[in-house]
């Protein structure tokens, strides 16, 4: 990138981040018990070492939240210097994992038990920091912490219980009044109650730096203690930071359209950055989501935001320490306290009751608090690992009696043995002589469950009845039978045609109600959960798809999307008319889609062989026709084209350009929320391809980068 565009997008949100980061490394440093100076170091180290060697360019690392009940229970252990001992070693443990190539590794761990831990530590230090805005001192472990509490509430307060609610107060409002990100909640909290507290001349507890920050450092020193405890240590923060670091990168690539994070290069590069801050007498340094989302929205655009905000930091702390020392401590400690209690995020509680995965995230905040840190994530494990087999062992059997007197049994789910007995008392519900319908949709079987339905199948028939098993996953009666149960049909009938599972006589005669009854009885039972989810939650789709009204050209199958993820709007020729000209509707369904959806992406879609393409070429429609003046809105002229793909890329060029007409598109793609793209899908290759808006030509779909 040019030095014009860093200037124009990187230094404006370096300032912004670094106004964002000298408050929460403060107040960090406080709350792990350490020297102040030693988060602004591991700001300046997260800032320009991993900001020089990271694989996330967008991702901001510095001192976070969730190492401070780590961090303040090693110092209590270990002291400081043997603290800042570990904090390097924790880096080095981190770059043999880097070099190793287990970036991917760290992602294994659940999401549940992950954010649990956040949870539970985002908790823990609210609790502890309440005490110091109420003026108090925190407790040893949260436990005490709540039971010192209501006395603390009820005791005498001073002045610094009105700056830590002014400041939480502006923290929360803030950004709710104010919508720019070039002044941070943060920053403007620290600053308004830093002013008052002069300005009243409040008797608190205040900053305090040392006066040469270079000659004050703390230097590593050998912990005095046995090899099993530093060992530990070590692993504790070099993991949870590598898992913290590696999620942050992960959830910053989800907010750009830039190149992906190699999480193996990250990885050294925050080993490196633990190593050097350890060295200097830094607390341990991680990805930082807040500070890496911070920088996104201020419009950075390459690594040069995140070293240049560690610069920032480095000539402040050198040259303005003083101002730094004007702080009360109650203001760093709200901070921390709203920062905390962020970290127990409502929309990821609503995920996991969605995915019923609430269980780990309770059980492992719920550990982290009551216990510790290590004990809460292996509880966690513990859960994650109990949800898991027990997902994996269930089998849901439904009963139901059709309309036509059928009997149905729907299998779905994982049926083994263990789980056979409940398949056997929902099957001797059934009354005897009827016709049964015994619909499997099974991910696994095994061959004494398969014995059991085997066996009951041949008892039903005996005595009068008849059993049809049809199966639309991987054919476990198909195969055990040898042809002697179901119809042998294991491809999902949703990916085919009406054609494809239907005799031609029914074809002719209601093929539409036949693939409705299909969709009930075979793809329901699979996809019911989710849509009840999306019912509840509504929608919030990654795309607005605009492609053709073309009946060969299915948008959820060409992308393997399901319900929820694209909004579709089709048409004849895939045509987006200019904006204000002729018809709104496709207008109304991109509007929404922007201001509305907040869509991220909109994608037009052409195709071989389109006919609305084909009459442009050659004129072939009425001009004063509905057709006539719907292709007329294409604001393309295809008098000199004979080659279609061209004409069909070119197509899809112009409306890419016709989109941009409209306002909302504009404004969105301009602040970097939007991304516009072309796509050419060839129907006899069954193959999809970009299209370059500047030529109209067509280029192979680029493969997902790999970390």
């Amino acid at each position: 990138m040019s030095v014009l565009k860093v200037f124009r997008h990187d230094v404006p949100a370096s300032i912004v981040v670094f106004l964002i980061a000298i408050p929460l490394s403060l107040g960090i440093a406080a709350a792990s018990g350490a020297p102040l100076l030693s988060g602004l170091v591991a700001a300046v180290v997260g800032g320009i070492v991993v900001g020089l060697l990271g694989g996330a360019p967008l991702q901001v690392s510095g001192p976070a939240a969730g190492l401070t009940v780590i961090v303040a229970g090693t110092i209590g252990e270990f002291g400081f210097a043997g603290t800042a001992a570990i904090v390097a070693l924790a880096g080095g443990v981190q770059i043999l994992l880097g070099v190793a190539r287990l970036g991917r590794a760290a992602l294994a761990l659940s999401p549940a038990v992950v954010h649990g831990m956040l949870a539970g530590i985002g908790l823990v230090i609210a609790l502890s920091q309440i005490h110091v805005v109420l003026g108090g001192a925190p407790q040893s472990d949260a436990w005490h912490n709540v039971r010192e509490l209501p006395a603390q509430i009820m005791g005498i307060h001073g002045a610094s219980v009105l700056l830590g609610l002014l400041t939480m107060g502006l923290l929360v409002l803030w950004p709710r009044l104010i919508r720019t990100s070039l002044l941070p909640a943060a920053l403007v909290a620290v600053v308004v109650t830093t002013v008052l507290a002069a300005a009243i001349g409040a008797d608190v507890q205040r900053v305090d730096l040392p006066g040469n920050p270079l000659a004050e450092l703390t230097f590593p020193r050998w912990p005095d203690a046995g090899p099993g405890p530093i060992a530990l240590a070590v692993l504790t923060i070099a993991l949870v930071a590598s898992v913290e670091s590696l999620l942050s990168a992960v959830a910053v690539d989800r907010m750009h359209d830039g190149p992906r994070a190699d999480l193996n290069r990250e990885l050294v590069a925050q080993g490196v950055g633990n190593t050097t801050s350890g060295l200097l007498g830094g607390l341990p340094i991680t990805g930082v989501i807040v500070r890496s989302s911070t920088n996104v929205g201020a419009g950075a655009r390459t690594r040069a935001s995140a070293i240049l905000h560690g610069v920032w930091i480095a000539i402040f702390v050198l040259l303005c320490a003083g101002l730094l020392e004007m702080i009360p401590m109650a203001a760093l400690a709200a901070v921390l306290v709203v920062v905390g209690l962020r970290l127990i995020s409502l929309a990821q509680i609503r995920t996991y009751i969605r995915h019923r995965e609430l269980p780990t995230y309770v059980i492992t905040a719920g550990g982290v608090v009551l216990t510790d840190l290590l004990t809460g994530v292996a509880l966690g494990l513990a859960a994650a690992v109990a949800v898991m087999l027990w997902r994996v062992a269930r089998c849901e059997a439904r009963v139901v009696e059709s309309e036509t007197g059928e009997w149905v049994v729907t299998l779905t789910g994982t049926l083994a043995f263990i789980g056979s007995g409940r398949v056997a008392r929902a099957l001797a519900t059934i009354p005897a002589g009827r016709s049964v319908a015994v619909e499997v949709h099974l991910d696994y079987l095994d061959h004494g469950a398969f014995q059991i339905i085997e066996d009951w199948r041949e008892a039903y028939e005996k005595a009068g009845g008849t059993v049809t098993v049809r199966e639309t996953h991987d054919g476990w009666f198909h195969r055990a039978t040898s042809g002697r149960l179901g119809d042998g049909k294991t491809t999902p009938r949703r990916f085919g045609s009406w054609s494809q599972w239907q005799d031609l006589d029914r074809q002719k005669r209601d093929a539409m109600a036949a693939g409705i009854q299909e969709f009930e009885r075979s793809v329901a039972p699979l996809v019911r959960p989710h849509l009840a989810g999306l019912a509840r939650d509504g929608q919030a789709p990654e795309q607005l798809f605009i492609t053709c009204a073309d009946s060969r050209l299915v948008p959820n199958l060409i992308t393997t999307s399901g319900p929820g993820d694209l909004f579709c709007v089709r048409n004849v020729g895939n045509i987006v008319p200019r904006f204000g000209d002729g018809d709104s509707s496709v207008g109304a369904s991109i509007e929404y889609a922007v201001e509305v959806l907040n869509v991220r992406t909109i994608t037009i879609c052409g195709h071989s062989g389109c006919g609305a393409v084909r009459a442009l070429m050659t004129g072939g429609f009425a001009p004063d026709s509905s057709l006539g003046r719907w292709l007329h809105q294409s604001g393309v002229q295809f008098a000199d084209c004979e080659d279609e793909e061209r004409c069909v890329t070119t197509n899809v060029a112009q409306q890419l350009a016709n989109l941009r007409t409209y306002p909302a598109v504009r404004a969105a793609e301009a602040a970097g929320r939007l991304t516009l793209t072309g796509l050419y899908f060839d129907l006899a290759e069954a193959r999809m391809y970009t299209v370059d808006e500047s030529q109209g030509t067509r280029a192979p779909v680029p493969m997902p980068a790999a970390s």
